[in-house]
């Protein structure tokens, strides 16, 4: 028998649950029909029996309240309006990634006037961009030169496109980065 190391895939339920019909444990409701009309505090059993004399449900909508409030809803009508409005504004969403731009100590000009290039297609496409050096042995003792590379690159970016410096630039170990975004 072979056994599986991966975990499920557990996805967790970000849907909203409703309490429907006879799950509705609390004594009173505040009652809606379906047009939108408020009926005011009516017991449960009689709220649940004007549900199904409609051939509708009934819904807590909000289970916070005092007393709760319930609708007359077909549940699956409001189950789909529910997906659709998720699916709009997962839609409406633009996930920003942030693109990495490396430079060295001996670049070139004409290599730093390609990665500026790089650099400002990327802005165009609002992603964020991870300006790093990496200094390897005796560049160590160049930070200062090092720093002077990426503030010329920086400002040169910024001439094509304005920008927003995220995180200055910063030392950490052989590594230095700074991190820009469009303004």
């Amino acid at each position: 028998m072979r056994i599986s190391r991966r975990r499920p895939n557990y996805k967790a339920n970000q849907f909203k649950k409703h309490r429907i019909n006879q799950f509705i444990r609390v004594p009173q409701v505040r009652l809606i029909d379906e047009t939108g009309q408020n009926f005011g505090v009516v017991s449960t059993s009689e709220a649940l029996a004007m549900a199904q004399e409609k051939g509708l449900d009934l819904v807590e909508v909000s289970p916070l309240a005092q007393p709760p409030v319930a609708k007359i809803v077909d549940y699956s009508k409001l189950k789909y309006q529910e997906e659709k409005e998720r699916r709009k504004e997962k839609a409406k969403q633009k996930k920003i990634e942030v693109k990495g731009i490396r430079l060295s100590l001996r670049i070139s000009d004409h290599d730093k006037e390609t990665k500026a290039k790089q650099a400002e297609k990327f802005l165009n496409q609002d992603d964020k961009i991870k300006i790093e050096m990496i200094l390897k042995g005796r560049e160590r003792q160049h930070t200062d030169l090092a720093r002077e590379i990426i503030n010329k690159f920086i400002s040169s970016i910024d001439g094509l496109i304005p920008i927003n410096i995220e995180q200055p630039l910063n030392a950490q170990g052989g590594k230095l980065s700074a991190m820009i975004a469009k303004k």
